[in-house]
């Protein structure tokens, strides 16, 4: 699909601040896809959630992490992820951005740091080991961070933090570099090549390592990347390994493999630029959360002596082949909580539900997606032998018409009953009268199911009431009769 947005717009919609409703445990983050000015938005993003397992490799024992979030506030924070080791991390301004900093204390009359992640040992596996709660946290060189944000970095860093070496036993801390190896994706929401398909999310990740050298590319990465979509918002703290809501089954792999890696600035060999990735996918109206889960691993096949430019044994480096899969650098977990305009109904009972622009005839069709700010009217019939008793979710009342404006992904209850005739005889003379019914002049009339209804019994000067027969029985003058189908009733007159 092409892509019509202008990159300088990109930029600007990345940076853009939006309020908006929370969700329960989120977020009030909305980038907005900037498109030509033709074209209507197709779908929000109410928070863009960022956690990832990462292995300490620097060789170094470790006492802390940072994200370095370049282009946001201190404000734009909304939401970090506590460790057992660190706990939460301090919000720390710089002039362009802000630092989030996991740091250990510091015994000074020890000189000790009371926290550490040890140094990962090579080929060692870490998975499910990375929180609070692993058996072998301790002792397994790798931490789980996370953030949820209020607007879009324009860059982000990931480093560990270990003691400065200028000022040993001062209890200071300083970033290794090179940065972690693990990319930061960032959404953004593509308007439908045609007005009535779906709109796009399209999820990005970059190499976060630039080449050291200008006319060299970076170290490679080997990136798998799986998917899963839900119904319902996710929060921060569920985007860990071990949590059935992130993608891992096979049937969920978006992409087996693929190579990431810096690009030099001055790269013009007509070659695939590998320094960024986009996987995209259309989104369906009751789509509400769209989950990823890269897992990173290092490249250690050969590279061009000249340029460092990856060459894969199969020539295009679509997996790897023997040598070439390096240890499990960490897993991004990362999700996007989507509103897609659209319209969703839901029937209970017999009955249909259309739209005046016949978009939504359910039926059998009862979701469909609409421009943002749409005016949508629908209209409930019910089947024969059933009556509409209301409507419910982003419509109300009991009018058969409804209209909505479509700001969000709005879902409607359309509720239909069954109705049943209440029929009553009379033996003699004397009238029956309840709820609609004066029997005398109308002695049936309809009620939808589970109605009660009471029924009272007067006879005529000179008679007497003698009992009730068919749905009622006994000599009060008063009956109360549940309609769950056709009922008939008799009131004996003497």
């Amino acid at each position: 699909m092409k892509r019509q947005i202008i990159p300088r717009a990109i930029a600007a919609a990345r940076r853009k601040f939006f309020g908006g409703t929370f969700s329960l445990a989120l977020l009030i983050l909305a980038l907005l896809a900037t498109a030509a000015p033709a074209q209507a938005q197709t779908a929000t993003i109410f928070g863009a959630l960022s956690n990832f397992d990462v292995v300490n490799d620097t060789g170094h024992d470790a006492h802390g992490f940072e994200i370095q979030l370049e282009g946001l506030q201190a404000g734009d924070i909304y939401y970090t992820f506590s460790t057992q080791r660190y706990g939460a991390p301090q919000v720390v301004p710089y002039a362009t951005g802000v630092y989030l900093r996991w740091t250990s204390a510091y015994d000074a009359g020890a000189q000790q740091f009371l926290h550490t992640t040890v140094a990962h040992a090579s080929g060692t596996p870490f998975a499910g080991s990375c929180y609070s709660w692993g058996a072998n946290y301790d002792a397994a060189g790798c931490e789980h961070f996370g953030a949820t944000l209020r607007a879009n970095p324009l860059k982000t860093t990931y480093r560990w933090l270990i003691e400065d070496p200028v000022s040993p036993g001062a209890g200071a801390l300083a970033p290794f570099d090179p940065p972690v190896a693990i990319p930061a994706p960032t959404y953004v929401v593509l308007p439908p090549a045609q007005p009535a398909a779906a709109p796009v999310l399209e999820a990005e990740i970059v190499a976060p390592e630039p080449p050291e050298q200008p006319e060299q590319f970076g170290d490679a990465q080997w990136v798998k990347v799986f998917k899963t979509e839900l119904p319902r918002e996710v929060t921060l703290d569920e985007l860990v390994s071990d949590n059935a809501v992130v993608p891992q089954d096979a049937s969920e792999v978006e992409v087996a493999w693929e190579i990431l890696q810096a690009d030099p600035p001055s790269n013009s060999n007509g070659k695939q630029k590998r320094n960024r990735r986009q996987n995209q996918g259309g989104l369906s109206a009751g789509t509400r959360s769209v989950i990823r889960r890269y897992e990173i691993y290092r490249y250690t096949g050969a590279y061009d002596p000249v340029t460092h430019e990856v060459v894969c044994a199969d020539g295009l480096c679509n997996a790897p082949q023997d040598g070439e899969l390096g240890d499990f650098v960490g897993a991004q977990m990362t999700a996007a909580n989507v509103g897609v305009p659209s319209v969703t109904v839901t029937k209970t009972g017999n009955g249909s539900v259309n739209s005046s622009d016949k978009v939504i005839s359910c039926g059998g069709k009862c979701s469909a997606n609409y421009d943002l700010n749409a005016t949508v009217t629908l209209t409930a019939s019910p089947a024969s032998g059933s009556v509409f008793t209301g409507w419910g979710g982003a419509c109300g009342g009991a009018q058969q018409t409804c209209t909505v404006s479509v700001s969000d992904a709005l879902n409607v209850t359309a509720s239909f009953a069954p109705q049943f005739t209440l029929s009553i005889g009379r033996g003699g003379s004397g009238t029956v009268t309840g709820a609609g019914l004066d029997c005398g002049k109308v002695c049936s009339a309809k009620f939808t199911q589970g109605s009660q209804v009471t029924l009272t019994a007067t006879p005529a000067a000179g008679l007497k009431f003698t009992g009730w027969g068919g749905a009622c029985s006994g000599t009060s003058q008063t009956c109360t009769v549940t309609i769950n189908k056709d009922t008939q009733v008799q009131a004996n007159f003497k």
